[in-house]
């Protein structure tokens, strides 16, 4: 749990700094020509540890509370290691999450994007990936949604609204994420599909 604690308090640290320091924010902030022109390549992970208000933070970190644990717990007991690998989706995941905006917008300056939202996508899809049937909260459904038919919610939903492109949300970016954090267990570790559906159908 320590190194969930840590990610939490190290990105409300920073959101925080970054709430008062405009400055801060722009430098951390991804930003797709940033990255590709002047190779700030570190955009593609800085853009985790800030977010736009409290409201967006709060919301990030508490679902990454909520399923980080059960995430470390699953790849301790099927891959050993479990925070190396906990820790190493969360980040190559805020990564991944930025691929799609940055193909996009490359050679955009307007274009920003700041959030943890990829990173904690691929770890609530890495935990639906190792038990497809754990119980997922959405919105105002008083009972839990099974994992696997929530993850099917979310993409299409976030697909739809991604290509609406009507909002300031990053639809792309969790499209992206969840997407890796469900394959991540299988591109370390192959066999693991039959987990899934092991897991899936049992």
């Amino acid at each position: 749990m320590i190194v969930i604690y840590f990610i939490i308090i190290a990105t409300a640290f920073v959101s925080y700094q970054a709430f008062e320091d405009r400055e801060l924010f722009k430098k951390l902030v991804f930003n797709g020509l940033a990255v590709g022109k002047y190779k700030q390549y570190y955009r593609l992970l800085s853009h985790a540890l800030i977010h736009a208000d409290w409201g967006h933070l709060l919301f990030n970190m508490l679902t990454l509370y909520f399923f980080a644990e059960q995430s470390l717990f699953y790849f301790d007991g099927y891959m050993g290691k479990g925070i190396f690998w906990f820790s190493l989706l969360y980040v190559s995941g805020a990564a991944a999450a930025s691929i799609p905006a940055f193909i996009k917008h490359k050679n955009h300056s307007w274009y920003n994007a700041a959030g943890a939202s990829g990173a904690v996508s691929a770890v609530l899809f890495s935990t639906i990936f190792f038990n497809p049937w754990v119980g997922i909260m959405f919105f105002l459904i008083p009972v839990p949604i099974p994992g696997f038919i929530f993850g099917i919610i979310y993409i299409a939903a976030s697909t739809y609204f991604d290509k609406k492109g009507n909002d300031n949300i990053a639809h792309d970016a969790h499209i992206a994420g969840a997407i890796y954090g469900f394959l991540f267990p299988l591109l370390i570790k192959p066999p693991l599909y039959e987990v899934f559906l092991k897991n899936l159908l049992g």
